[in-house]
């Protein structure tokens, strides 16, 4: 899942669970590209971290990546700058009952599940601000 500085959606894929994130990460950012093409400075968690990634990225777009690592001298927690936005997202999304267990019988209905959560995060939010 891609998400915007706000922690909204802004692209999604879901993979089997025998792909790495960073391994699906070009997947992701090629599908947004044409949609988003101003987006062009990704952060990301160490996971993400490698020469096999930037070069992939490379080949798909100008995609510039900036690692957020945790302090190896950080004792207990620590917010991270950028990584609480998308673990905000997550804690967002988890409030949905159906996404709490992977109950789901194929990819698509998945992110059919997550792109349900989260138009209802969306809508309950404009509602609360009396947008119409």
């Amino acid at each position: 899942m891609i998400v915007d500085t706000l922690g909204l959606m802004v692209g999604l894929i879901v993979h089997s669970a025998d792909i790495q994130d960073r391994d699906g990460a070009p997947d992701l950012l090629k599908s947004i590209r044409h949609r988003w093409p101003w987006l062009l400075h990704v952060f990301a968690d160490g996971g993400y971290a490698g020469d096999k990634l930037k070069r992939r990225l490379k080949k798909i777009g100008r995609w510039t990546i900036e690692i957020i690592k945790r302090s190896d001298k950080a004792k207990g927690f620590e917010v991270l700058p950028r990584r609480w936005v998308i673990e905000r997202t997550f804690a967002w999304l988890g409030r949905c009952r159906r996404l709490a267990k992977d109950v789901e019988r194929s990819i698509a209905s998945a992110e059919t599940s997550i792109m349900i959560a989260h138009i209802r995060l969306i809508t309950r939010r404009l509602a609360r601000y009396g947008f119409r």
